[in-house]
């Protein structure tokens, strides 16, 4: 099966320690990914979002590393335990 690309904007919720992941929105393109996690981190309770993108064979599941493609807000420094 050929290689697809995912792209998901991740928004971050209040939590006592910063910020949480929250529930993560699939979007058809880089640039609606963009909006959309524009828009999630002004929503009231999340304190930032993320989009990004990743590349791989769900029918292997196979998947290379996720790709940020743009942060706003409160975000986590260190993104690779999500």
């Amino acid at each position: 099966m050929p290689q697809v690309t995912y792209y998901v904007a991740l928004p971050f919720v209040v939590a006592d320690d910063g910020g949480a992941p929250g529930e993560a929105v699939e979007c058809f393109n880089a640039s609606a990914v963009v909006v959309r996690a524009e828009v999630l981190s002004h929503k009231p309770g999340n304190v930032g979002a993320v989009a990004f993108c990743r590349s791989g064979d769900p029918a292997m599941g196979d998947f290379g590393d996720a790709t940020i493609i743009r942060k706003f807000g409160e975000v986590p420094s260190n993104l690779s335990d999500l």
